[in-house]
């Protein structure tokens, strides 16, 4: 057996490095101070349903659809699974009745490993069961993309999003957490986000919405 050098050793770990793509755990959008800083300000009530994620959840009004006051849109624009854990706890300090989790294809879209990206969202569970543990949780499987549309960063990862789905599954066989697999429900037959439910491939429309809700709706998840 060869010997490997250490000019061979520096030259294979030189060629890994450029062979993995890098990320970084300490990004955060622009807007995420300003909305932290409100949301810590806001009040709280022990009857909260709270939506935490990212752009899909902080795009949709869930109170006036599902006519609650107590439903509290948690999501940040751009937010990735690192800038939750960041602000979590201010949501477990309030001891909510219930908690939806929606988060991680920005951080594929960042190159952030599958692995990380259900570990982050482990964490949560863990936390939330911790510090709040009357608190009932759902996490969401990563919804599909569909690439037809103008190009993004997150496109063309459809590997990396199953495997995040496939770590969400098996934490509601592991965990006291309820998993919403809604993934394939808004699929095409080509295996894609359909087109009709989504204006730019990542994000979903008004008729994306109202699929989300009704699924929530059947499933008695908000009662």
């Amino acid at each position: 057996m060869k010997k490997i050098t250490l000019m061979g050793m520096a030259l294979l770990l030189t060629a890994v490095g450029y062979a993995q793509p890098k990320w970084d755990s300490t990004y955060r959008p622009g807007i995420y101070e300003l909305k932290k800083n409100q949301f810590e300000t806001f009040k709280t009530s022990k009857k909260d349903i709270i939506f935490l994620g990212n752009s899909i959840t902080d795009y949709f009004e869930w109170n006036e659809y599902f006519d609650n006051e107590y439903i509290r849109n948690r999501g940040i624009a751009g937010d990735v699974t690192f800038g939750v854990l960041e602000r979590l706890d201010p949501i477990i300090q309030g001891q909510p009745k219930k908690v939806f989790i929606l988060i991680g294809i920005n951080d594929i879209s960042r190159n952030v490993p599958a692995t990380v990206v259900i570990g982050n969202i482990q964490k949560m569970a863990d936390r939330i069961q911790a510090g709040s543990p009357k608190t009932k949780i759902y996490i969401h499987t990563l919804l599909p993309v569909n690439n037809s549309f103008t190009p993004r960063a997150h496109f063309n990862k459809d590997e990396q999003i199953a495997l995040v789905n496939e770590g969400i599954r098996k934490m509601g066989k592991d965990n006291k957490v309820t998993i919403i697999d809604f993934h394939n429900k808004f699929l095409d037959a080509e295996g894609k986000l359909e087109a009709s439910l989504t204006y730019d491939g990542l994000h979903l429309n008004m008729k994306g919405y109202e699929r989300w809700g009704k699924i929530l709706k059947d499933g008695n998840y908000l009662k």
